[in-house]
């Protein structure tokens, strides 16, 4: 199986690396069209593109200008390492094994707004870059039409013909893949959590529920698509009844969000 996960826009390129093994991104050739393009932006263009304030435009105006074509680890960190929002907070890789980035390098995928697809030890330099954003590069009005045709081939080279997806990225970044081109079983778990007797999906729990459900699936090694549904972290619940084929229910009352808020 394949695992889909979005970025963060949180960083971290100050803690010590948990491993010295990398790659390098697949795509940096477009990654680099894409960075000729935002360092032609000033200051002001980028807080109106992103509608991002003034002072976190000029950290990502001088993020744009400072990038370089040569990646290392003085100038770069694995991709795995470099994110730390709230998915990447469930995922907590702080005690990852070899063994563990071993498997994530295979059977983890990081979408990206700038770089396109991610293996978790694809070194990236610090961006800031997201999927939705209405970059215009020559005949592409957003990065969606910059993406999608290369996106969803480099997907389609990387699932063998028995892989299923497993997609645990935002709707912001998954709809970026042109599906029925991909020939493959795509699950989308679904979390949902009760909230004054009713349950849906709560952004926060939400985000951090895919990143447990990826470290789930890492840490257990898991090679059979069923096993997912196994998923017991963090109270969740697999529902067979409220899922179909293709998206699976995973529930969590507000007793089972409590008993482990208490034992953690």
């Amino acid at each position: 199986m394949l695992i889909l996960l979005s970025p963060s826009k949180t960083l971290d390129y100050h803690s010590s690396l948990l491993t010295q093994q990398y790659t390098l991104p697949e795509l940096l050739q477009y990654s680099t069209d894409l960075i000729q393009c935002c360092q032609k932006l000033s200051v002001d263009d980028i807080s109106q593109l992103m509608k991002i304030s003034g002072n976190l435009a000029e950290v990502n105006y001088h993020r744009f200008q400072n990038w370089q074509p040569d990646f290392n680890l003085s100038n770069a960190r694995q991709a795995i390492l470099a994110f730390k929002g709230d998915v990447y907070e469930g995922l907590a890789v702080d005690d990852f094994t070899q063994l563990d980035f071993d498997y994530a390098q295979k059977h983890l995928r990081i979408l990206s707004g700038l770089y396109g697809l991610l293996k978790p030890l694809d070194l990236i330099q610090p961006y800031r870059l997201e999927m939705g954003i209405k970059l215009k590069n020559g005949t592409h009005n957003n990065l969606y039409q910059f993406w999608d045709d290369v996106i969803t081939k480099q997907l389609v080279q990387q699932l063998s013909q028995n892989e299923n997806l497993i997609n645990l990225a935002s709707n912001e970044y998954f709809k970026v893949i042109k599906t029925k081109q991909l020939h493959h079983k795509v699950i989308e778990p679904i979390f949902l959590d009760e909230s004054k007797g009713d349950f849906k999906v709560i952004s926060f729990y939400a985000k951090k529920a895919r990143g447990l459900m990826s470290r789930y699936i890492i840490k257990h090694q898991l090679s059979n698509i069923k096993d997912v549904q196994s998923f017991d972290l963090a109270g969740y619940q697999y529902n067979k009844q409220l899922s179909s084929e293709n998206k699976w229910i995973f529930r969590r009352s507000e007793e089972q969000l409590q008993h482990f808020k208490e034992s953690n």
